[in-house]
């Protein structure tokens, strides 16, 4: 199933159809996989295959499908809100993000070790977490290498 099917589905079982609008949301989202967009940034892709689209029309999308759980947003400490497809409703697994300190370069890492982590909360404080976001700061691999050349 690609994505555009998989979004369809997730969008019928919650009785709600694709339309135009959310199918190039999710679709600029998609092609970007890493980029992790703001909405200006959304509404400048969607733009190109959509002019007549309105930035507010764009907002209400994403607030919609950040609500049905299909795109989650992070706040990368910039002033901005940044989206991303919800890829844990998809493997099971949440990815983190490392954000490099000198440059902005956003990297995402995959790791099990939180649910370890919330595992062992639970049982020893009776606390079920249902969710988490993980922000480690630092300096990126390139950053690293520039720094040291000095």
């Amino acid at each position: 199933m690609n994505n555009m099917e998989y979004f369809k589905e997730l969008l019928k079982n919650k009785g709600l159809k694709m339309t135009t609008q959310r199918g190039l949301i999710l679709e600029s989202l998609s092609e970007n996989p890493k980029m992790h967009l703001t909405a200006e940034e959304i509404y400048e892709i969607v733009c190109k295959k959509q002019p007549e689209i309105g930035i507010a029309t764009v907002y209400r999308t994403l607030k919609l499908l950040t609500e049905l759980g299909l795109i989650d947003t992070l706040d990368m400490d910039d002033g901005f809100v940044h989206y991303e497809l919800a890829e844990n409703d998809r493997d099971g697994h949440h990815h983190h993000h490392l954000i490099c300190m000198s440059c902005g370069k956003i990297l995402e890492f995959k790791e099990d070790l939180m649910e370890a982590l919330e595992d062992k909360i639970e049982m020893t404080t009776g606390f079920k977490i249902y969710d988490h976001k993980v922000k480690m700061y630092g300096y990126c691999k390139e950053c690293r290498t520039k720094q040291s050349e000095k």
